[in-house]
This record gives C-alpha cells, sequence and structure tokens, in this order.
C-alpha cells in the first residue's frame, strides 16, 4: 500500500506552479498538501505548516464545506462524499476577497475515501464586474438629487414587503433600473425578475404571453407554454407600458393579483401562482381611468405604491455623476477610457432639457466619445438635436408683440400656460403628439 506520503511527494512538483489554490486534505480536516496560491489567497506565511481547514488565514473553511455540502444534500450521500462547487467570500489583512471552491473526493488506489482535494479560483475580480453591471448599468439609479434619494428610500422600504408598485413618469428615466431594484432589495431576490413590456405585443398575443396557453388552444399552438406570471412564480413580474394592456384583458390581470389564480389560454384548470407585481407606465393611468381606458379597481391594485420618477431636466445636478458612470460602463466595452469633456460641451449637456432623460443622455455620450477630436470632446461632438438646441437659445426670438397664431413660440407658450405645466395637456391643446411638442420645442429653445 502506498503511504500518504509518498503520493504527496508525487503531487508536490505538479502542484506547486500552479496559479489556482489546491489543498489535498483528510475526510476530518487536516491538510496534507498545500500549493503556494493557497498560501497567498490566504495569507499564510510558507513557514506555518501547522494547517487545518477549520483555521486557514483565520478563515473556517471546514465549515463552509459542510454548510454547502448540506445545502446540496441528496438524500442519499454523506456531504463528505459529494462533488461541491461553490463561492466563498473571505476576509485577508482587511480585504474582501471571492474564492470559488471545488471540492471532491481524490480517487486513489488502496486510499478509497481517505482523501480529499479542494480546488481554489480568485473570482474577485469577476465578482466585482458582475455587482458594476448590475448597478452601474442601471445609470438611472445613479443620482445624488434629493427627490431620487427620496424615491430610492422608499422603494428600499417598501421592497421588503409584497405591496405593488407603479412607477410613473416620462419615457428613459429609469423606471425599469428602479423595478429591479426594488426585486433585488426583496426577499424574492433569489427567485426570477421577469420583465414584459406590454406596448411592444400585440393586443392579440399579450394574454398567452401574460397567462401562457395549452397545446391545440389556436392555430400555432402546437405544445403547452406556460406564461411570465409562472415563470416569475416566487418572483417579481415587471410590466413596463401597463397603460397599454388591452381593457378586455384587464379583468383577469386584477384576478390573478387579488386571489394568485388564473387559467392558461384554452384550459380549464386553474393555475396557482405567488408573484409580486411591480408596473410602469410614462402615460397617466388617472387620466386613462377617466376616459375609461383604465379600469379603476385594477389602476388602485397595481398602484398601492404609487411613484413618480422625476424627468432629468428636474435633477440637472445628477448630469456629470451619470456621465461619470456611463463613462465606466463604455469602456468596459473597450471604449477609451481616457477621453476628457471640455467645458463647452459640458455646458451643452446641462443646458439640454433631455427629453429621451437618462436614456438619451448614454446614447449622446456615446456619440461624443465616438466623435471626440484627439481625446477632447467638444460642442462639435455633441450629437446634432443637442447642438442645434443651444445655437437656437442664443438666436433672438420673433417680436413679443406676435399673436400666438402668428408666432410658434407663442403658441405653445400659451398651451403650456393654459395646462399649467403639464406637457401632455399642452400637446392636447395644440392638436399634437407629446413627442412633436418636445422637438419643436427643442428648435426653439424653450425648457
Amino acid at each position: 500500500m502506498i503511504r500518504h506520503h509518498e503520493i504527496l511527494a508525487l503531487f508536490e512538483p505538479i502542484l506547486k506552479p500552479i496559479s489556482e489554490g489546491v489543498i489535498i486534505c483528510q475526510t476530518g480536516g487536516s491538510i496534507l498538501s498545500i500549493n503556494n496560491a493557497t498560501r497567498r489567497m490566504f495569507g499564510i506565511a510558507e513557514s506555518d505548516n501547522v494547517l487545518s481547514l477549520s483555521n486557514l488565514g483565520g478563515h473556517n473553511l471546514r465549515i463552509s464545506l459542510i454548510r454547502a455540502g448540506l445545502e446540496l444534500n441528496d438524500g442519499v450521500h454523506h456531504h463528505c462524499e459529494m462533488a461541491l462547487e461553490f463561492d466563498e467570500e473571505i476576509c485577508v489583512n482587511g480585504e474582501t476577497r471571492w474564492l470559488r471552491i471545488d471540492y471532491c473526493p481524490l480517487e486513489l488506489p488502496d486510499h478509497a475515501k481517505s482523501l480529499r482535494m479542494i480546488m481554489l479560483r480568485n473570482v474577485t475580480a469577476e465578482k466585482r464586474l458582475d455587482a458594476f453591471m448590475a448597478e452601474k448599468d442601471a445609470c438611472g439609479v445613479s443620482t445624488n438629487d434629493p427627490d431620487m434619494v427620496r424615491l430610492i428610500r422608499r422603494l428600499t422600504t417598501v421592497a421588503a414587503s409584497d405591496a405593488s408598485v407603479l412607477l410613473q413618469g416620462e419615457s428613459g428615466t429609469g423606471k425599469t433600473e428602479l423595478a429591479r431594484l426594488v426585486h433585488r432589495r426583496s426577499p424574492r431576490h433569489h427567485h426570477p425578475f421577469v420583465e414584459v413590456n406590454c406596448g411592444a405585443i400585440p393586443a392579440t398575443l399579450i394574454e398567452t404571453e401574460l397567462f401562457g396557453h395549452v397545446k391545440g388552444a389556436f392555430t400555432g399552438a402546437v405544445k403547452d407554454r406556460e406564461g411570465r406570471f409562472k415563470a416569475a412564480d416566487g418572483g417579481t413580474l415587471f410590466l413596463d407600458e401597463i397603460g397599454e394592456l388591452p381593457r378586455e384583458l384587464q379583468p383577469k390581470l386584477l384576478r390573478v393579483l387579488q386571489d394568485g389564480e388564473y387559467e392558461p389560454v384554452g384550459s380549464d384548470k386553474t393555475t396557482k401562482v405567488d408573484v409580486r407585481l411591480v408596473c410602469a407606465s410614462n402615460q397617466d393611468l388617472p387620466d386613462l381611468v377617466d376616459i375609461g381606458h383604465f379600469r379603476a379597481d385594477l389602476y388602485y391594485r397595481i398602484a398601492v405604491v404609487p411613484l413618480q420618477v422625476p424627468p432629468l431636466r428636474e435633477r440637472p445636478g445628477d448630469i456629470p455623476l451619470l456621465l461619470q458612470v456611463i463613462r465606466q460602463r463604455l469602456t468596459l466595452r473597450d471604449y477609451p477610457a481616457n477621453i476628457i469633456f471640455g467645458e463647452d460641451a459640458m455646458r451643452s449637456l446641462m443646458n439640454y432639457p433631455w427629453p429621451g432623460n437618462v436614456r438619451e443622455l448614454a446614447n449622446a455620450i456615446e456619440h461624443s466619445i465616438i466623435c471626440a477630436d484627439d481625446g477632447l470632446v467638444t460642442s462639435e461632438s455633441l450629437p446634432d438635436a443637442i447642438r442645434r438646441y443651444c445655437e437656437v437659445r442664443n438666436v433672438p426670438v420673433s417680436s413679443a408683440s406676435d399673436t400666438p397664431e402668428e408666432n410658434p413660440r407663442a403658441q405653445i407658450e400659451n398651451a403650456l400656460q393654459l395646462a399649467r405645466g403639464n406637457k401632455t395637456r399642452a400637446a392636447q391643446i395644440l392638436g399634437i403628439d407629446r413627442t412633436t411638442l418636445w422637438r419643436r420645442m427643442q428648435r426653439l429653445g424653450l425648457d
């Protein structure tokens, strides 16, 4: 029978140069061999040769292995006999590190069930990148604005409950990112977060998209399909553009919110789900209720916590912060990191009203970096819409004595006054859609 020390003597020259950590140990936790990479990961001195899984640089890896084994236990094998893979957070000299740990029995002749091998890989950089992309990709959440800070605090408080949340605000303000924030900070964060844009799905398909269908329910239904409610079971369902939901489907949505029950299309069997609902709309839902396009009972059910997301033009102080966040995100996509935004470009970004909000800002920054001249973003590097707006603001306008009918600027100002600043109502007064109003206001230099 080959002794342990003879086996380890064979392993030693192989394990020593490997960049990943390797530990060979006995089932009780006594360490027989450890390579230099493991010592570096845990901050263990080369002179320290009395080692145990229970104390690796102050970290109890044995407890972590037992915990992981119990969580994955299949009821048949003892956790010591199972192959495990999990991530573990450790702290070495005040620095947090993440290790990916692979643990398995070491199959050797005449040593059945006596030795184990643990491989460790430092995944700290990956974890930080994942965290960065999860938080910073949602750049609309980055803010120093007092109103936005209050909104995020309220969302954090509400997230702990199962209350339905309604986020209202203009397109591009970051409603989707805020919905994701609710999910991440809720007890449901380990379960699915499912997004549905009600405005992007034809009215004829939205019911099967949400509730699924059974085979043969309609032409083309060649197999059963679970809907988004079922996919989000235990987690959060985010319905964007909820105001576009067909009125005939609204009672079915109301029922699943009240009772947690529905029938897939073509089925008479009731399906039960446990779903937390977050909705968003860039339309004024109370207005839709008033004109009969949206059910009042459904509105009050989805708007247990109604919140208004402020547009970017009302928080211009966030623009420098968002600029840095978006630039960092673009750097991860291999855009140059040394681009400088000149004073004239920054002045234009701060003065522009941003009808597309944070989404438009992100596109404008990407455009500007691409068009930068020798690493400097000037006003000439900015998108045409921003440059034209800033140029128009410096051009004298028509005489104030013109009547509203003769002066387009006066027409818009008069409509805004009648609508008390509500641009949606002002567009209705002018007989144009809201996007057209925004474009005209940009051309005329109106905030």
